[in-house]
């Protein structure tokens, strides 16, 4: 790597963006140890612990396939420049903070997303957008939430119909050490999934900087992504961990072991097919197919509808807000 071809503006942005990608780490953890914290598995500080770990060893697991789709698939590497680079990275972040403060589970990747397309929009109209990456992207806003969710309930039922014999405290004991095995695996398909986002948008901004090229995204772009989502992690979004474990609905260990390895298989099949999506909605559809399956009446609905609308509102409210920062930049 070159790093006398790195500007001081190429490099703050590069820092910005590693910025973001703890803040995801500090905003999501919620989705990787709440379940795991609700049901008493593991204490607070064990469980960030537990997942950042993992966060960080999705390195050893995953091509980089979803870091090509944010770095070459969402926006025109012609189109861009620093502007639109801070902009995008402002927006996502600024609503990460908003929903992080009032405590809604909404979605870090759609908020990046959003935050580029907002930008791009501002920068050059329509012309630097990628209509097939942005609709697999937008798709997946429905898709992650319902295969999580269907899967969540599935894997409820057949462990229910498996277990029926067992007496409950043999099948908690039995489902507080698998809950390690699945919440670890989300945590690799949260890492995995995730960090390549941001990897993704370094990249698109070492390729419009003409440091690297589309073919070759450098390591050290991988290893700090990596890193820096794990030590956000560490952190832990503490405000979204009592929505996500329990106020949607009450969990036991088997129900978490149920949500967690139903969205670990979402994330590890998205991830494979280099598709962005989110982890929050993901971990929240399972969570609700897990209630739904034990009786509908044990979710509650009021609080999932009001997540279901962060969910629509993040990706044009970080659109907007990366628009202004963008607008304002540019007559700076």
């Amino acid at each position: 790597m070159d790093w006398g071809a790195i500007t001081l503006t190429l490099g703050l942005l590069v820092l910005l963006a590693l910025a973001f990608d703890f803040m995801n780490g500090f905003h999501d953890a919620a989705n990787s140890i709440a379940t795991v914290v609700s049901t008493g598995v593991l204490k607070p500080w064990q469980a960030v612990l537990w997942a950042a770990f993992f966060n960080v060893l999705a390195f050893a697991f995953f091509k980089l396939s979803v870091a090509a789709t944010v770095g070459k698939g969402i926006i025109d590497p012609a189109f861009v420049d620093n502007r639109l680079i801070f902009g995008a990275l402002i927006g996502a972040i600024s609503w990460n903070l908003i929903t992080w403060y009032y405590g809604i589970p909404s979605s870090s990747s759609h908020a990046l997303i959003g935050g580029m397309i907002g930008a791009a929009l501002a920068s050059a109209g329509a012309a630097p957008l990628l209509t097939p990456g942005i609709m697999k992207t937008a798709a997946f806003i429905i898709v992650s939430p319902m295969l999580g969710m269907a899967l969540g309930s599935l894997l409820m039922l057949s462990v229910s119909w498996i277990c029926f014999r067992q007496t409950p405290r043999r099948v908690d004991k039995w489902f507080r050490r698998l809950q390690l095995v699945s919440s670890a695996a989300y945590s690799l398909g949260h890492g995995g999934n995730d960090a390549q986002k941001t990897m993704g948008i370094i990249w698109l901004l070492l390729i419009a900087g003409g440091v690297t090229t589309k073919d070759h995204l450098p390591i050290w772009v991988v290893v700090s992504c990596f890193l820096a989502i794990g030590f956000g992690t560490m952190f832990g979004g503490w405000r979204i961990v009592k929505t996500m474990g329990q106020r949607i609905t009450k969990l036991k260990p088997v129900g978490g072991f149920a949500a967690e390895t139903g969205g670990a298989i979402t994330l590890f099949l998205a991830t494979h097919f280099g598709i962005p999506v989110s982890t929050t909605h993901t971990i929240t559809g399972a969570i609700v197919g897990v209630g739904a399956a034990r009786r509908t009446a044990a979710v509650r609905w009021h609080i999932a509808q009001r997540i279901v609308v962060a969910w629509v509102v993040t990706l044009p409210a970080a659109a907007l807000i990366a628009a202004a920062v963008y607008a304002i930049s540019s007559r700076l």
